[in-house]
């Protein structure tokens, strides 16, 4: 028998209660880092409302999580992008048509030190920072000095290619035909992006809303040099009017069934969107939460 259906039975009977009484099921998730402060207090809150179930969660990445998806090592990957149609046409190949929720909305929000003056920028300088044909290589370059910036050269931060962040980003900061000019610092993590800088004063990178803190400095983002900046926000995610909000999505190997639904039915009900909109993101809908 191949490995991949092996795999694939693996999961389907870690799914099938036992006849012992303390017997419990296992949701395995993997995927996007952007979704993994809610995905692990998701997965916290969902035992506690249904102690037969635990839900396990791990990174990695959209990328990661849709391969292991594909390859049917997990129930469920957190992606903060939709499916490309390779993987889409990869999963028909293994037998499925992967089935796509939509399970929040989020800023993808650009960070810079908090000395750093910078107040706004447009996505057409935002291509010139980080884009392989872009001319913005030096901070002075937009007119401002960043304290403790020696020689003022832009330090971009970036995310690995597995990242849904990552393709999301250059997607809509740098369209089809372009790539990233090369020398980034490239992070495993979210996390990790903010936190290095904030302790760098040239650097910029760009993360989920989820993950900002009072030690690094938000940047109002504008569509054209000439159109006023929107600021990242839950507000501003949901109604789409931030120029970088994006879809974050959960996919299950075909129409989920049993548990694997009521778990996504949960986290689409007002108790799982509260509990996404106080861990820094965006709800479906309008939500009255205690």
């Amino acid at each position: 028998m191949k490995i991949k259906q092996l795999a694939f039975m693996w999961i389907s009977i870690s799914l099938v209660m036992a006849n012992s009484a303390d017997a419990r099921i296992t949701i395995d998730t993997r995927g996007s880092d952007t979704l993994m402060i809610v995905a692990q207090v998701w997965a916290e809150e969902y035992h506690s409302y249904n102690p037969k179930v635990a839900v396990s969660v791990s990174g990695g990445g959209s990328g990661v999580g849709i391969a292991a998806l594909i390859n049917g090592t997990v129930n469920i990957a957190n992606a903060s992008r939709k499916m490309k149609p390779k993987e889409i046409e990869m999963a028909a190949r293994q037998g499925f048509q992967p089935e796509e929720y939509v399970v929040g909305q989020d800023a993808l929000t650009i960070y810079v030190h908090k000395k750093n003056p910078i107040t706004s920028l447009s996505l057409s300088q935002l291509a010139e920072i980080n884009g392989e044909e872009g001319s913005i290589v030096k901070w002075s370059q937009l007119g401002i000095t960043v304290p403790g910036c020696k020689g003022q050269e832009i330090l971009r931060i970036s995310r690995q290619s597995s990242s849904g962040t990552y393709y999301h980003y250059r997607r809509t900061i740098l369209g089809k035909s372009q790539d990233f000019k090369l020398g980034s610092f490239d992070m495993h993590g979210s996390k990790d992006v903010v936190t290095l800088v904030e302790k760098t004063p040239c650097a910029i990178g760009y993360s989920g809303l989820a993950y900002a803190t009072a030690d690094v400095k938000l940047v109002c983002i504008s569509e054209t040099e000439e159109s006023p900046c929107i600021f990242p926000s839950i507000e501003t995610a949901n109604d789409r009017s931030y120029p970088i909000s994006r879809p974050l999505y959960m996919y299950t190997r075909g129409k989920p069934a049993g548990e694997i639904k009521k778990y996504i039915d949960w986290v689409r009900s007002d108790a799982g969107q509260c509990l996404l909109l106080k861990s820094g993101y965006a709800p479906l809908r309008e939500v009255t939460c205690e």
